[in-house]
């Protein structure tokens, strides 16, 4: 007999035919991801055992407190899970995974292309050429700043920091790192730990966030730390968006103490602050990092992995809390 899966978010048609041909799964059929509502009313109805969702779903206490005993797993088709309420979830005994991994190339090749688009002025140029050009480009016009030979600070140093260390070494850029701790010296590459992140930024031509969001990191970059960077610096955000504290970021860049910004994530999604848009030193995408076909194969696959290990008696993967 067929595992009963409530499959709550939308996804990639590999993934939703493996779950069809692997569970007995009840797939979302909307046009949006399910609602909290609308996830507790689908589970009490299929008495489901395991439930798929994505970080557009607060799994939180509220919604653990909805489901019927039978749930038994419940996997986050992300990699980040700020969007889940653990200690709820183990206090009803769910096991709860997501999908490390998987998804590290693809984020930190479009952080690297945020950093770049961002240095060079790439949304700029592309709205001069969709507005028709026309008109030549003096040479001290538009002018970006050059990402080679320069230096790189890394704000979070786990899989996909090391990962944007890599693709900077491309480019001879010098990297230094801020975390916790330092990495063992076959994982730096290279790469220089510095302790107090107050002291790296002040050489810092570029900053990459890519540290999760924890009540430590909370508004960790805000206009006293945005003050330590050097004036014409760029800032890179593909790790969350409440590592930025977006008043003081609007300051920097308006003010020129920032000369750009490259953003995948913010303090309020999707209804983010429409005043960055209206920046043109600001590229934005909507928290797509990790939006290539195999990426998002490979975590929903994960997913699913982890769901069926569970409901076979086995170990989950990728658990957030034993």
């Amino acid at each position: 007999m067929k595992r009963r899966l409530l499959f709550a978010a939308l996804h990639t048609p590999d993934v939703v035919a493996r779950a069809r041909a692997e569970f007995d799964a009840l797939v979302h059929e909307g046009d949006a991801d399910m609602t909290a509502d609308e996830v507790a009313e689908a589970a009490n109805r299929q008495q489901s055992e395991g439930i798929l969702f994505v970080n557009t779903l607060p799994f939180d206490a509220a919604l653990i407190a909805r489901l019927p005993d039978s749930v038994r797993v419940g996997a986050t088709s992300t990699v980040g899970y700020d969007h889940i309420d653990l200690a709820a979830a183990k206090a009803r005994g769910i096991v709860i995974t997501h999908t490390p991994g998987v998804l590290t190339d693809c984020v930190a090749d479009f952080t690297f292309m945020l950093l770049l688009a961002a240095a060079r002025r790439a949304h700029e140029y592309d709205a001069l050429m969709r507005a028709g050009w026309r008109r030549r480009i003096g040479q001290g016009e538009l002018l970006g700043v050059r990402v080679w030979g320069k230096t790189l600070g890394i704000f979070g140093m786990g899989r996909i920091g090391q990962a944007v260390a890599r693709r900077a070494r491309g480019f001879d850029m010098r990297v230094l790192y801020n975390d916790r701790q330092p990495l063992p010296p076959e994982l730096e590459q290279g790469a220089t730990y510095v302790a107090d992140l107050r002291e790296m930024l002040p050489a810092c031509d570029f900053l990459s966030l890519n540290a999760p969001a924890t009540p430590e990191t909370e508004g960790v970059i805000n206009a006293e730390t945005l003050a330590l960077l050097p004036r014409g610096a760029v800032l890179v955000n593909a790790g969350r968006g409440g590592l930025v504290e977006e008043e003081a970021l609007l300051a920097a860049l308006t003010s020129g103490h920032l000369f750009a910004a490259g953003l995948d994530v913010f303090q309020s999604e999707p209804d983010f602050d429409t005043r960055l848009a209206a920046l043109p030193n600001v590229i934005l995408a909507p928290h797509s990092a990790s939006a290539s076909v195999e990426t998002r194969n490979a975590m929903g696959f994960r997913a699913l992995d982890n769901i069926a290990s569970v409901l076979a008696g086995g170990a989950p993967l990728d658990p957030l809390w034993t």
